[in-house]
């Protein structure tokens, strides 16, 4: 059997007298696209910031490709190969969508001093040039990225989280005030790089119809805790699902 890229092993967390996350246990396969749903205060949020070092959890354990990283901050996660994109937009405004790319992944590109007598693309030029192509915005990629929509700003963003390669990437609300015109086409790009890349994905979003079309296995949570973990169709089918949250 082959091992998971990612396994949370009892994770909980509590603020005061509410249990964020009340013992949450899940694996991420290689190559597996993992979404999570659940309502607004179901513990979506902090289980994701636990898993990528912003906070702390109280108990449990999370392992990557086998070993324990509970206690990593996001910086040494990303060096381990997670990649990340956030609820709110992280693109640098006044920088190329190019320049965006490459100064994404100039973290992984060997020591500070190493970095200071690359050259100016870091030797990332190609890569950025790739990813570009792969996500359809090369007619944009020497445009400042502030000057683009909002949609467009969200395919460089989630770009960015793909620059360094990484074996993992955690999906925070992909979907999120973007265009339902462009929410099919994020769903394909998605299919595609897991496809071409062979990476992993954990996927938190409210689109029902994008996560049901997209992700190999669901995870919800209501009230901290695990609802259930199945396919898309074991989950529409789920009666305990229907009630707790999509309605029947």
């Amino acid at each position: 059997m082959i091992a998971p890229v990612l396994q949370v092993h009892h994770l909980k967390k509590a603020y005061g007298a509410i249990q964020a996350v009340g013992g949450v246990s899940f694996d991420v396969r290689p190559g597996e696209i993992f979404g999570v749903i659940g309502p607004n205060g179901s513990g979506k949020t902090t289980l994701f910031n636990s898993m990528l070092g912003q906070i702390k959890p109280d108990e449990g354990r999370i392992e990557l490709k086998g070993k324990d990283v509970t206690k990593l901050g996001p910086l040494e996660l990303s060096r381990r190969g997670v990649g990340r994109t956030f609820q709110t937009l992280q693109v640098f405004g006044k920088m190329t969508v190019r320049d965006n790319l490459i100064v994404a992944a100039q973290e992984h590109q060997g020591t500070m001093f190493s970095r200071m007598f690359a050259p100016t693309d870091s030797n990332l030029g190609d890569k950025a040039d790739a990813l570009i192509d792969q996500f359809r915005i090369s007619h944009v990629a020497h445009k400042k990225a502030g000057e683009l929509s909002y949609g467009q700003q969200k395919l460089v963003d989630i770009a960015m989280a793909f620059m360094s390669e990484p074996d993992l990437v955690l999906l925070d609300e992909p979907c999120a005030g973007v265009n339902p015109s462009l929410v099919s086409g994020i769903s394909t790009l998605l299919r595609e790089l897991n496809q071409t890349r062979k990476g992993s994905f954990v996927v938190i979003e409210h689109n029902m119809d994008f996560v049901m079309g997209l992700c190999h296995r669901i995870m919800v949570m209501v009230e901290g805790k695990v609802l259930a973990i199945g396919t898309p169709e074991e989950i529409r089918a789920n009666k305990q699902v229907l009630d707790a949250y999509l309605g029947s």
